[in-house]
C-alpha cells in the first residue's frame, strides 16, 4: 500500500472511530440522567468505570497487552484522575439538575478549553480567534444559566457543574494525547479508566448500599455507560485521537448536543427550552470561532499536510 493510500485509510478509520465515539457518547448523556435518578453521581461513576475497567481488562488480556511504557504513565495518570474520574463524578452531578440536551449543550465548550490549555501549557499561543471565541461562548453560558436561574438555584448548579465537567474533559484530552506517543490506545484507556475507578472507590459503599435498591432498569444503564460510552467509546476516541489533532478531535463533539436532544426527546421526553437551547448554540459558535483560521493560513497548512504525508502516519492498530 502506497503512503497516500495507507494515510487515506488511516483518516478513514479515524473518521469512523470517531463517528463511534460521537453516538455512544451523545447516548451516555441519557442513559446518565435515567440512572441518576437511581444512583448518586460518585456511586454511579464508580459502577461505570468498574464496569469499563473489567470489559477493558479482558480486551487486554485477549489481545496480550501488556503494561503501558513508563512515557506514557504521567499522561494516563492525569487523564485517568480528570477525565475517567472528576468528570464523570461533576457530569453525573450536574444531569441530576439539568436535563440531558442542556448538559450536552455547556459540556460542549470543552474544545475551546481544549485550545485555551494548549496554549497555556503547551506554549501554542492565545490567537484572536481563541480568545474571540471564548467571549462568545461566556456569552452563551451566561444565557444558558440565566435561562436556568427561574428554575431554581439547582439548576444553575448544574451549569456550573457542567462547566467544571468540560474542564475536566478538556484537561484530560491534553494530558491523553501525549501518552498516545507511547502507548496503545487500548493501553492508555484501559489504564486510565482503572485509575478513574481507584479515584472513586470512596463511593464504593454508596454503590453498594444503592445497588441493593435500585430497578434493574437504572442498573443495566449504569452497566451501558461503562461498556460502551466508556469502554468502546474512550477506546475509539484514543484510536482517533493517535491519529489526529486534539483541536480536529474536540471539533468532532460539535454533533453531539443535537443527538442528545433529539435521544433524550425520544427516550426522557426532554427538550431545552428554546432560550437554553440558544444559549447552548452560542456556546457551540463560540468553540468553532476559536477553532477556524484564516483561509489563507488554513489552505497553506492544508498544503503542507498533504506535502508531508508519509508512511509514518499510519500508525499501527492497538
Amino acid at each position: 500500500m502506497n503512503p497516500p493510500q495507507s494515510a487515506r485509510r488511516t483518516d478513514l478509520l479515524a473518521a469512523g472511530a470517531a463517528a463511534v465515539t460521537v453516538v455512544l457518547w451523545a447516548s451516555a448523556f441519557v442513559s446518565i440522567r435515567s440512572a441518576g435518578a437511581a444512583y448518586s453521581p460518585g456511586a454511579l461513576a464508580l459502577g461505570r468505570l468498574l464496569a469499563g475497567a473489567l470489559v477493558l481488562g479482558v480486551i487486554c488480556l485477549v489481545r496480550g497487552e501488556g503494561l503501558p511504557p513508563r512515557a506514557a504513565w504521567p499522561g494516563i495518570v492525569v487523564s485517568g484522575l480528570l477525565w475517567f474520574g472528576l468528570y464523570m463524578v461533576v457530569l453525573n452531578w450536574g444531569e441530576q439538575k439539568v436535563d440531558a440536551g442542556t448538559a450536552a449543550l455547556v459540556v460542549n465548550v470543552g474544545p475551546l478549553v481544549m485550545a485555551l490549555l494548549a496554549g497555556w501549557l503547551l506554549k501554542e499561543g492565545l490567537p484572536p480567534r481563541l480568545l474571540a471565541g471564548m467571549a462568545v461562548s461566556f456569552v452563551g453560558a451566561a444565557i444558558v444559566g440565566l435561562s436556568m436561574s427561574g428554575e431554581g438555584g439547582a439548576s444553575v448548579l448544574g451549569v456550573l457543574l457542567c462547566l467544571l465537567a468540560a474542564v475536566a474533559y478538556a484537561g484530560g484530552v491534553v494530558a491523553q494525547k501525549p501518552a498516545l506517543r507511547h502507548g496503545s490506545a487500548l493501553q492508555v484507556t484501559t489504564y486510565g479508566c482503572v485509575i478513574g475507578a481507584v479515584a472513586c472507590l470512596p463511593f464504593a459503599g454508596q454503590l453498594v448500599s444503592e445497588a441493593g435498591d435500585a430497578p434493574l432498569s437504572a442498573t443495566l444503564n449504569m452497566l451501558y455507560l461503562g461498556v460502551f460510552p466508556t469502554a468502546l467509546a474512550f477506546t475509539t476516541w484514543a484510536f482517533a485521537l493517535a491519529r489526529t489533532t486534539a483541536g480536529r478531535m474536540g471539533a468532532t463533539t460539535y454533533a453531539v448536543p443535537a443527538l442528545v436532544v433529539l435521544m433524550s426527546w425520544l427516550a426522557l421526553d426532554e427538550v431545552p427550552g428554546w432560550i437554553t437551547l440558544v444559549g447552548g448554540l452560542v456556546c457551540l459558535a463560540g468553540v468553532a470561532v476559536s477553532r477556524s483560521r484564516p483561509r489563507e493560513r488554513a489552505a497553506a497548512t492544508a498544503a503542507a499536510t498533504t506535502a508531508a504525508v508519509t508512511p509514518v502516519e499510519a500508525a499501527p492498530e492497538p
